[in-house]
């Protein structure tokens, strides 16, 4: 696990587009975000170097104590080992000691996946969570994308770093 640099912009973009349902960005928003955002963000790689995950994520302006987590890239052959949970956490133990309190996220109803890796994570930190729709179907993506409901979690503490520490 390690923040991304801008070698990585092509490479997040060609991860994305084998990560059906995750909305694709342009290259340029991904440099941006591998560069702008990598404070905030977390690469995961394999063993040959290569990207088997990508979170970009911010702090959201005006509340600095509250991380974005914009999407969560895991490749279709690094799934069901843990990388999209390694890598929320290692984001987490990088941010919390900066003041980071609160991670919001958004998630469609029909991503299962998605909704189970975020309420794992909540509930290895013993972090409370509420959910509301932020953007809808037919109000805001004029029928051609799902809902986006906010998953609002918190409060993080660096003690809940050390309890899950302590778990593993």
């Amino acid at each position: 696990m390690r923040q991304p640099t801008e070698q990585d912009g092509r490479k997040v973009s060609e991860l994305v587009e084998r990560c059906p349902p995750l909305d694709t960005n342009s290259l340029y928003a991904n440099l941006l975000q591998c560069t702008h955002f990598s404070d905030t963000s977390v690469v995961a790689e394999d063993e040959t170097g290569g990207l088997a995950g990508f979170i970009p994520a911010y702090r959201l302006p005006g509340r600095p104590d509250t991380l974005f987590v914009w999407q969560v890239a895991v490749d279709p052959e690094a799934r069901e080992l843990g990388v999209g949970l390694s890598m929320l956490e290692s984001l987490l133990d990088r941010v919390l000691p900066l003041g980071v309190r609160f991670l919001e996220t958004t998630i469609s109803p029909k991503n299962a996946p998605s909704r189970a890796l975020f309420l794992r994570l909540f509930s290895r930190y013993q972090a409370d969570y509420t959910t509301r729709l932020l953007f809808s179907k037919n109000d805001h993506f004029g029928g051609k994308h799902d809902d986006e409901e906010l998953y609002h979690a918190g409060p993080f503490s660096v003690t809940g770093i050390q309890k899950r520490q302590e778990e593993s």
